[in-house]
């Protein structure tokens, strides 16, 4: 494994962490907080970050199974994180979280845990 597809391995696994408290959070208090956006954003940012450092040191191109699964998974997880900064810039903090948001948030994380997982496992099978 190249330097830079490892370099995006632990940066995604940040990334995972950061998603994870804030997905947790924000389906424990159904309100969004600091901490929530900052998760999200962070996992947002990480995410990037380390599908950047992936393309780079991929052999394979851009454009794989698993990178277009990642791809879309990303795309969810950043639509999740826009649509909790419109509620914070239009209704502020510490306002409840509209339900179709909150399931929306649930489904976004689940499909970037799947895209998550199968990058494992190609690592370990390939």
């Amino acid at each position: 494994m190249s330097t830079l597809l490892r370099i995006g391995t632990i940066v995604v696994l940040f990334a995972f962490v950061a998603y994870s408290l804030g997905i947790y959070r924000e389906h424990r208090k159904r309100l969004l907080t600091k901490s929530i956006l900052f998760f999200i954003t962070l996992g947002v940012v990480l995410d990037i970050t380390a599908t950047v450092y992936m393309i780079i040191g991929s052999s394979e191109g851009a454009f794989t199974l698993h990178g277009i699964l990642g791809y879309l998974a990303l795309a969810g997880m950043f639509t999740d994180a826009v649509l909790l900064w419109r509620i914070c810039l239009k209704e502020g903090l510490y306002n409840r979280i509209p339900k179709k948001i909150h399931l929306y948030s649930r489904y976004a994380y689940l499909w970037w845990v799947i895209a998550f997982i199968t990058g494992g496992l190609l690592v370990v099978l390939g």
